[in-house]
């Protein structure tokens, strides 16, 4: 999900991947985005904390987007080193398990703590959270409560948002507008068109034009906040809650069928969605985890402000209608 050291420090992957390896070990290879296999991210101690119970070695290949990642799978099918795909989320899953490519996991995943109940054979969970528009509370004190109220700010008032052909974000905010508001989208998409400062190819860049206060808002997700309380002791960036509800994203893994670490894989899934690996999500991907960790939940999350109200949409009507909607998106704002 969110990449924050991207925006001030260059991604760096060297000690995750491209790693020589004992040829004594197995070696389990997971595609990831690239903020989650960087030093700051998830990626490093999930992976110390795996190879201390697997005798294995843990390989991340990290890709811009894990948009990118699944067209990397696809492009390489049954030939890919992969063994994991990680970071995908249930916008995409769908998609994702259309290929054919994903194996059944095979895992009994009991007391996950999820804004919908999970029942998937595929696909584990990991983290997630809901997409929301960041405000300065400094700077605009009372936020929009809804989409038209939104719109009906000044002109003045501009909005960074991601694209949906390249960021799991953009794709969030498309499936959010057609979830809350349905054949009535294309009329709230001609209404932010004068909000919208630019459409960036990932989340990252939109979220430093919001710092550098070039945006007066950005599409994100609710705790993002916590990033700022956390590492800077910043309690004035917060998330704008909207009447109609939000849509969530929830990330996801899942095991190629042409692995040849089947097992192990599933092991790594397992203890992913483990207490124990749960622990490192919150304040290296800066989203909630998918149990309940109690008083190992750090407090910057703690007192977040939540939707009342999580929309959905079916997942085949995401199959069969994303195209359109992403065209009817884009020909109403450009």
């Amino acid at each position: 999900m969110v990449k924050f050291a991207s925006i001030a420090l260059a991604v760096l992957v060297a000690g995750v991947s491209g790693l020589a390896v004992a040829q004594d070990k197995p070696v389990l290879t997971i595609y990831t985005y690239d903020g989650f296999a960087s030093e700051w991210g998830p990626g490093v101690p999930l992976k110390e904390g795996f190879e201390a119970t697997c005798e294995c070695t843990v390989n991340f290949v990290g890709a811009d987007s894990s948009i990118s990642t699944l067209r990397k799978v696809q492009l390489e099918g049954a030939s890919t080193e992969a063994d994991i795909l990680l970071g995908l989320d249930t916008a995409i899953a769908g998609e994702a398990r259309a290929t054919g490519l994903f194996a059944d996991h095979g895992l009994d995943l009991p007391g996950l703590t999820l804004p919908e109940a999970w029942s998937d054979a595929q696909f584990v969970p990991f983290d997630y959270s809901h997409f929301a528009f960041m405000h300065d509370s400094d700077t605009m004190p009372v936020p929009p409560k809804n989409f038209e109220e939104l719109i009906a700010l000044p002109d003045s008032v501009k909005i960074a948002i991601q694209d949906p052909r390249s960021a799991t974000p953009g794709l969030g905010l498309l499936l959010w507008v057609k979830a809350a508001y349905g054949d009535r989208a294309p009329e709230i998409w001609a209404g932010l068109k004068p909000k919208i400062l630019t459409i960036t190819r990932e989340w990252s860049e939109s979220y430093a034009l919001f710092l550098d206060g070039e945006a007066d808002m950005v599409l994100s997700y609710t705790t993002s906040p916590a990033y700022h309380i956390f590492d800077e002791d910043d309690h004035s960036i917060k998330a704008a809650l909207f009447e109609e509800g939000h849509f969530p994203q929830i990330e996801v893994a899942g095991i190629l069928k042409s692995s040849d670490q089947q097992e192990l894989a599933a092991q790594f899934l397992a203890y992913l969605a483990s207490a124990e690996g749960q622990k490192v999500i919150p304040t290296t991907n800066w989203m909630f985890p998918v149990v309940d960790l109690g008083d190992d939940l750090d407090p910057s999350f703690k007192d977040l402000p939540q939707p009342a109200k999580t929309l959905t949409l079916d997942e085949a009507d995401i199959i069969e209608n994303m195209s359109a909607w992403i065209d009817e998106m884009l020909a109403a704002v450009q």
